[in-house]
């Protein structure tokens, strides 16, 4: 399974995607638009997303297209960013935040 870890935001989205072995392969940034249309034939993966206003929503969303989605507390995903903070290394966070069964919510 594939991993696709997002920051979400208000009109710019940013994506980390990682292969089985939690390794990202590629970054992506994303406008709304450009963001619906990427799901909309995507296979099934895992995505994982910081909670927050948006993230139920996107959460439902997700699910119904058939992706698994875990929402993971901000606070326990900020120990993973390894550099400043931008969306770039949130989204990367995420991927490795998930790594740790102990923190899936």
């Amino acid at each position: 399974m594939k991993f696709i870890g997002i920051d979400l935001a208000k009109s710019v989205f940013q994506l980390a995607l990682a292969d089985s072995q939690y390794h990202v392969f590629k970054s992506l940034r994303l406008s709304r638009s450009q963001f619906k249309a990427y799901f909309n034939n995507h296979p099934p993966t895992h995505i994982i997303m910081e909670t927050c206003g948006t993230a139920h929503y996107w959460a439902r969303v997700f699910q119904q297209q058939g992706h698994q989605v875990s929402l993971l507390p901000a606070q326990y995903v900020k120990a993973y960013v390894r550099r400043n903070k931008t969306d770039h290394h949130d989204a990367v966070a995420l991927i490795e935040a998930i790594r740790n069964h102990e923190i899936h919510c």
